[in-house]
């Protein structure tokens, strides 16, 4: 790990829960091994004391599991940096130069808020579509301006992240940003994937059990209820029941979406912020509206 006062100041936050033995220390060694950066890293046990931590990286213990979105807001706040960087325990930087790409497109562009690489699986070079930040995800390739991101990997503004109220920790799984990029848009600011930085990642599906459905659901009608004005509410959650009901044939999974659903009705959403319709047009011409 390199140091330097006149390299981009980079905060690195990864979660654990010493579960990964294999995959773990191949992160951090990639991490450790970035150039022309000055990085702090911290690695916090979500729920446990991590364990394989690298000499002169910070750990933080966390006595209960508080959920992947909370869990990054604390080692946030354990790291110094203009930049803050978070990074999935199993994804893997394949070269030396990635965060110094990725700090340089932020340095170069003061709108800028977040800076999204490409995510591929190390073994196949796919990139799946829930990794590529845009509607029309069938060119992974394609660059641009964006209006989420893919949380797991993902380098953001410091002073945009804080001003944003960092991510919702109540979330606790799914779709936490979602809700982080419209906020940081509220702001002014703009989302960029630049699928040329490529980030390792396997490939696997996060659709293994009911809480998948039912969180993503339950989440999904809180970003709405949490960010949008009130009249957009109404047809955004309808377009998501839509594509729910027609997507979904296996009956737990839609049984699932649809009690997630009702959870996000009742509440529990959080403080309410709406977004400007500035930002609603925005999004918009960014090509992604905010009903979807």
């Amino acid at each position: 790990m390199d140091t330097g006062a006149s390299r981009p100041a980079i905060g690195a936050v990864v979660l654990t829960m010493n579960d990964r033995p294999e995959e773990f220390p191949r992160a951090m060694a990639s991490l450790l091994g970035q150039r022309d950066v000055d990085l702090d890293i911290v690695v916090v046990g979500n729920g446990c004391s991590p364990e394989q931590v690298p000499t002169g990286v910070k750990a933080v213990t966390l006595s209960e599991n508080v959920g992947i979105p909370e869990g990054r807001n604390v080692g946030a706040t354990h790291v110094r940096g203009d930049y803050v960087f978070f990074f999935d325990n199993d994804a893997i930087l394949p070269s030396t130069d990635v965060l110094a790409r990725l700090a340089a497109a932020l340095e170069g562009d003061a709108s800028l808020a977040y800076a999204q690489p490409r995510i591929a699986d190390p073994d196949t070079g796919l990139t799946l579509p829930r990794w590529v930040p845009r509607l029309r995800a069938s060119d992974r390739t394609r660059p641009g301006t964006v209006t989420v991101m893919a949380e797991g990997v993902v380098m953001i503004r410091r002073s945009a992240f804080d001003q944003a109220g960092g991510w919702p920790g109540h979330f606790f799984l799914f779709h936490e940003g979602v809700d982080l990029a419209w906020r940081l848009w509220d702001q002014g600011g703009t989302g960029r994937y630049l699928p040329e930085i490529v980030v390792h990642h396997p490939a696997t599906n996060p659709a293994r059990h009911t809480r998948f459905y039912r969180l993503n659901a339950r989440n999904r009608v809180w970003v709405a209820r949490r960010n949008l004005p009130g009249v957009l509410v109404p047809p955004n959650l309808a377009t998501f029941v839509l594509l729910t009901l027609w997507r979904f044939r296996d009956r737990s999974a839609l049984r699932a979406s649809l009690d997630g659903f009702r959870e996000g009705l009742r509440g529990g959403y959080g403080e309410r912020s709406p977004m400007s319709w500035r930002t609603v047009l925005r999004l918009t011409r960014a090509g992604r509206p905010p009903i979807f």
